[in-house]
């Protein structure tokens, strides 16, 4: 039985738009409407705050503080399962990164991931498959650390090593020691990248073909660097001559790329119409969330921003059946509470108004 995990209570101070907002959850979907600029992305940003990174719109913290004030902001959150509850409150102050306390004590991010995966869709993913390789990059590694929570530590090593590494190129210092230093940890996080993402992409797979789902499967594979040797400690020093004339490192797991292809059309994610690709991307995210909650008995929280975007009517009550049917809570966005319609009472809903520059959260 996988642990249902949600959301019980959100409580916001100084987030963006919304000055003071507290919510109770009872656990199910939630349906968000108002208008556009009301701050209904600004709420589900502050519960994206609850998983490792810097969120869904990959913003500093100083950006999300309310304006003019800037006097700083803190998001907190009551996490509930079975035989499981969790506090978590994160703090910003002006200058400063936010600080993670998980029932009273200060925590790394990391330890966000192992309390309870989170996964999101958001308006600006429309393009990812027609845009650059580092979006997409993202999203498998989003998907990846929904499995392994420790994947994001590699990610981060991985890209650290390489700066340092990059600006001796840049600099063209010459000291074999300190390159192999880098180029050693280098390899070794790159190995467990590579071999993270395989694993999430083969069970993104599993988890597609073993559904029965109104939305297209997208057959996933990675291009780039996949062996070992590719970016190995030696292939590294190999190329240092090549890569201190580009000023940078060429090879490694920072130059993947995923590639999708429409299965049933038997074409490139990217050549498939915008309602084509939104939909592909939708059936991502669901076979993400069943291999969460199948296979690690966790199921996510998701955050779907404008989700009803590029679907009809048909698609988007497809949707609601299967998160309804998947038993996560799905924090759900749109413009008119109509676009919820096909939900009825399986979800909780909420209307965000702005009133003199703030937001508003008023239970419907």
């Amino acid at each position: 039985m996988a642990a249902r995990m949600h959301l019980t209570r959100l409580a916001l101070s100084h987030f963006r738009s919304h000055r003071r907002a507290e919510i109770d959850l009872d656990g199910r979907p939630l349906a968000i409407f108002g208008r556009n600029g009301a701050g209904k992305t600004n709420l589900i940003e502050a519960v994206s705050m609850l998983s490792p990174g810097r969120g869904l719109r990959r913003a500093a913290a100083d950006e999300m503080m309310r304006r003019p004030q800037s006097i700083g902001w803190r998001v907190a959150a009551e996490i509930a399962g079975p035989d499981i509850r969790h506090e978590i409150e994160l703090r910003a102050e002006a200058g400063q990164g936010r600080g993670v306390r998980v029932d009273g004590k200060s925590q790394p991010q990391v330890a966000l991931g192992r309390i309870v995966p989170m996964l999101w869709l958001v308006p600006s993913m429309d393009r990812l498959w027609i845009e650059s390789a580092d979006g997409r990059r993202r999203f498998l590694d989003r998907m990846t650390m929904s499995f392994l929570p420790g994947h994001g530590d590699a990610v981060l090593a991985y890209e650290k090593a390489m700066r340092e590494r990059n600006r001796l190129l840049r600099d063209e210092i010459d000291d074999p020691g300190w390159y192999a230093a880098l180029e050693a940890r280098m390899a070794e996080a790159g190995e467990r990248i590579v071999a993270g993402r395989a694993e999430a992409v083969a069970r993104i797979g599993a988890a597609q073909a073993e559904a029965t789902t109104a939305f297209p499967v997208a057959d996933l594979a990675i291009a780039g660097p996949t062996e070992a040797g590719d970016f190995s400690a030696d292939a590294l020093a190999r190329g240092r001559g090549r890569d201190r004339a580009a000023g940078r490192t060429l090879s490694g797991p920072h130059r993947a790329d995923l590639e999708a292809v429409y299965r049933d059309k038997g074409v490139a994610a990217a050549q498939a119409s915008t309602g084509e690709q939104k939909a592909l991307l939708i059936s991502l995210v669901l076979a993400n969330a069943r291999a969460l909650r199948d296979g690690e008995g966790r199921a996510p929280i998701l955050l779907l921003d404008e989700v009803s975007a590029h679907l009809d009517a048909g698609r988007r009550e497809a949707l609601y059946d299967e998160i309804c049917a998947l038993g996560v809570q799905a924090w759900m966005t749109g413009t008119g509470s109509e676009l919820f319609d096909a939900l009825g009472s399986r979800a909780a809903r909420f209307e965000i108004v702005e009133e003199g520059g703030e937001s508003r959260v008023l239970p419907r």
